[in-house]
Parts: structure tokens; C-alpha cells; sequence
């Protein structure tokens, strides 16, 4: 929504909006000239669309995060105002241009935000609208010349209440079919029937790429696959870490591409590489200038992205909120930091997720040495009786754990003498980055005088 938000306000338009809470990207928003309110309240409505006549110029633009309750939301509605999804505007900014989406259940923020990165750096005429705030960029949008030769727009293609089927990509790709999301589609059969339904409105003319292990859904369309691992068309080989980075060669279909070199950790985001390689190189991007771009990648906001990284303590923050990216982000610490002890603080998000996944999260979870559990973040939800964060605790084999409330956590940090921390969730987990941030640098500071 905030990169939509951008955008228009690049274009030269009035834009406000509302949030539930303030978070430091709305913030930025305000600080960029968006106006920002926080108060579900009528009086609060801009002046352009607060009056009984309707304004044809004026475009409401909706997140299905928005509770159906909201006042505003049902005041603009009962006026007769269209009320535009997200995916809805994307479909509509997209149309008529060359578009690359990027699909899947998890990986698909970093990896479309790779594939940005590498189209910018290597030239390329590129809008992206991404789910992640870019590192390299410092924003979540990336403007082209809509009417610049070459134009591209690069976006992240949203499975939620089926929203990429807006989409009609030349370019796609698709990352994972873990199951998720199963309060909108049912069960995971129907999540995949819309990914295919997705996939099958690729352009002919232009390319399909899926990780091996999806691609048992797309019998009779035309795709490539790839993995980190060889019996894929495009695949890593000679993958091991020099200096913090991983090095590694892409094997493909028209020859091997060698000693790349990714300075951000985790061997999923070497597979997320080898997959973005494919869809750049069908884009017309040589192998040189994919290997200049990709090592010049910084990450996303919220993805692996480290706090503090002294000789004392490492503490990572990190947007993982499905038992898969759990599983992926802390092997990835595991793997960097053998033998040392891990503190993870885990905030579940929805309850309809953690009802369907509390043996995936528990299992995961496990994987820490001590876990900090915090209260279900509900979004969109409304409690569902007996779905509590227990349960997933319930299911933890660690020895050292214990549920925390948003005032409990600092005490369990301090008494932890864990100096790998992780911070870990989708919801406004990202309030306590800067906290903890500080309690531990208080910590180790103490220690150290």
C-alpha cells in the first residue's frame, strides 16, 4: 500500500491514508508529504472526498486488512465510492506494460526485490512496487519512464484473497507452494489451483520460471525450474562461504555462470538468486552484469537484516511468520554461527495460521535454543476460542521457553545469556527492533565496562 501510496504522490496527486498504529515507514510516508491518521474517524477524511458530492477524481484504494466494521470504509462505500483493492491498482498500473511478477507462499518480497535491484543496476527502464523496504534504495518503490524505451514494471505478486490473478505477466516466477493463507482458500488444493490459474497467465511469448517442488502443479504449461540443487534446469553448484558471503555458480540450460557472489546470508537466498537469474537473463540481462548487480545487493528491511553485529552479541531481525521461513532464517543463523546458543522472540501471526500450523511453528521453533513466545497478532482476525500462542509453546521440545506479554520480553532478553538474537513475525513485532536494539547494546555495554 505505502509503495502505491509513493507512487501517486511522485505523480504529482494529493494522497492520505489511514493505519491502525504508527510504524517508522509511516513515518517516512509523512515525512515524504503523505498525510497520516491513526483514529478511525470520520472528521479525520480529507477534504476532496469528506463532502456529500461524490468526486470523480478522487481513487479509494483498500488493503482486505481494513476490518469490515471501519467507519470510513463503510462511509466512502455507502457514497457510492469504488473502493479499489491494492491488486486491483496494480492490475490497472500494469496493463498494457512488460511486467515481471513474482508469486509464492514465502520468498517473494526478497526475491522480487533481487530481481528490481538487478534490472535497475544493470540499466534497465524499471517500476517496481515491492512488499519490502529495498536496503539498496531505502524505499519500496523504484520509478522508471512509463514512456522511456525498454519500460519494465517489477512487482510482488500477492497470493492473498487471490489477488496476482489481476496480474498478466510476460515474466513469472514462482517460489514456494507451501500452504498458507487456508482462511481464504479452504484447503491447500484450492491455494494451488489459483497459483496455476496464475501461472497459466504467463505471455507465451515470455517466461515461467518455478522452484522445483512446485512444479507438480503446472503440468502442460510451458516453465522452467530451479532449485539449489541439480536436477533443475537452473540450478547452484559449488556453493560455500568466503569472507560472510556465499560464492557459488548457476548452472543453466546455455552454460554455467561462475564465482557469483551474494553478500547476504542464507542458502535460500542463494536458491532465490539462482531463480531471479533465469527471469533476468530472459529479460536480456548477460551474465556479467547480472554478477556486477547481484553482488552489490544489500537485502530488504525486516529480511535477515542484521541490528547489531559486534564480537559480543548478533542480533537479527527477521519478517519470517510461516513455519518454512522460520525453518530457512534460523538455519541460516545456525549455519553462520555454529555452536552458539540462539534466543529467539516469536510473534505468531492470525490465529487462522496459527490454528493450521501450530505443529509446523512448534517444530521450527524447536530449532532454538531458547524461545521468548509473544500473544497472537490478529490483523484482520477476530479470536477463535482456544487458539492461543500455547498452543505452539505446547509443541517447542527447546528446554528453555516461556510465553511473554509486550511488557514481560525485556526481562527474559536479560536473563538470557544467549548471544545470537533473533527477532521473528509479521505483525508489530517490528516496534520492539529498536528496543531490543537498545536493551542489548545497554547490556553488553555494562558487561563490558
Amino acid at each position: 500500500m505505502s509503495a502505491l501510496a509513493r507512487y501517486f504522490k511522485a505523480a504529482g496527486m494529493d494522497v492520505c491514508g489511514y493505519d491502525k498504529t504508527p510504524t517508522p515507514l509511516t513515518g517516512e510516508l509523512m515525512a515524504e508529504g503523505i498525510e497520516v491518521h491513526f483514529e478511525d474517524d470520520l472528521n479525520k477524511l480529507p477534504d476532496f472526498v469528506s463532502g456529500d458530492q461524490l468526486n470523480d477524481k478522487a481513487l479509494v484504494i483498500y488493503t482486505p486488512a481494513i476490518p469490515k466494521d471501519h467507519r470510513e470504509f463503510n462511509h466512502l462505500k455507502s457514497k457510492g465510492y469504488r473502493m479499489w483493492k491494492r491488486s486491483e491498482v496494480l492490475g490497472l498500473l500494469t496493463r498494457g506494460t512488460t511486467t515481471l511478477a513474482v508469486a509464492g507462499t514465502h520468498g517473494k518480497t526478497t526475491t522480487s526485490t533481487m530481481i528490481a535491484h538487478i534490472l535497475k543496476a544493470s540499466g534497465v527502464n524499471c517500476t517496481a512496487f515491492l512488499g519490502g523496504i529495498s536496503k539498496n534504495y531505502n524505499t519500496n518503490l523504484l520509478l522508471g519512464n512509463p514512456n522511456g524505451p525498454g519500460h519494465m514494471i517489477v512487482v510482488e505478486a500477492d497470493e492473498y484473497d487471490r489477488s496476482f490473478l489481476q496480474l498478466h505477466p510476460a515474466y513469472a516466477m514462482i517460489t514456494s507452494l507451501d500452504a498458507d493463507h487456508l482462511d481464504i482458500y479452504g484447503d491447500r488444493d484450492s491455494m494451488v489451483n489459483s497459483y496455476r490459474e496464475f501461472a497459466g497467465q504467463v505471455s507465451p511469448e515470455g517466461k515461467l520460471v518455478v522452484k522445483s517442488g512446485a512444479d507438480f502443479a503446472m503440468s502442460g504449461l510451458n516453465f522452467s525450474t530451479y532449485s539449489l540443487k541439480a536436477e533443475s534446469d537452473y540450478h547452484a553448484d559449488q556453493v560455500r562461504v568466503e569472507d560472510g558471503s556465499y560464492v557459488f555458480n548457476i548452472v543453466a540450460p546455455k552454460g554455467t555462470v561462475e564465482n557469483l557472489k551474494l553478500n547476504w546470508p542464507g542458502r535460500h537466498n542463494v536458491e532465490n538468486a539462482v531463480g531471479a537469474y533465469a527471469l533476468c537473463h530472459a529479460c536480456g540481462i548477460s551474465p556479467e552484469a547480472f554478477r556486477s548487480a547481484l553482488s552489490s545487493f544489500q537485502g530488504v528491511r525486516r529480511r535477515f537484516d542484521y541490528q547489531l553485529k559486534t564480537n559480543e552479541v548478533v542480533f537479527i531481525d527477521d519478517y519470517a511468520h510461516h513455519p518454512e521461513e522460520l525453518r530457512a532464517c534460523i538455519a541460516s543463523v545456525k549455519e553462520l554461527y555454529p555452536g552458539q546458543k540462539i534466543l529467539g522472540m516469536f510473534q505468531p501471526h492470525l490465529f487462522t495460521r496459527t490454528r493450521d500450523f501450530a505443529d509446523g511453528f512448534g517444530e521450527s521453533l524447536s530449532m532454538l535454543d531458547e524461545l521468548i513466545l509473544l500473544d497472537i497478532y490478529p490483523a484482520r482476525e477476530l479470536p477463535i476460542p482456544g487458539v492461543t500462542s500455547q498452543m505452539i509453546l505446547d509443541k517447542v521440545t527447546s528446554s528453555v521457553k516461556q510465553l511473554c506479554s509486550r511488557n514481560e520480553w525485556q526481562q527474559a532478553v536479560m536473563n538470557s545469556d544467549a548471544r545470537i538474537i533473533l527477532t521473528l513475525g509479521a505483525g508489530d513485532i517490528d516496534q520492539l527492533v529498536e528496543p531490543v536494539r537498545n536493551l542489548l547494546s545497554e547490556k553488553y555495554l555494562k558487561q563490558n565496562a
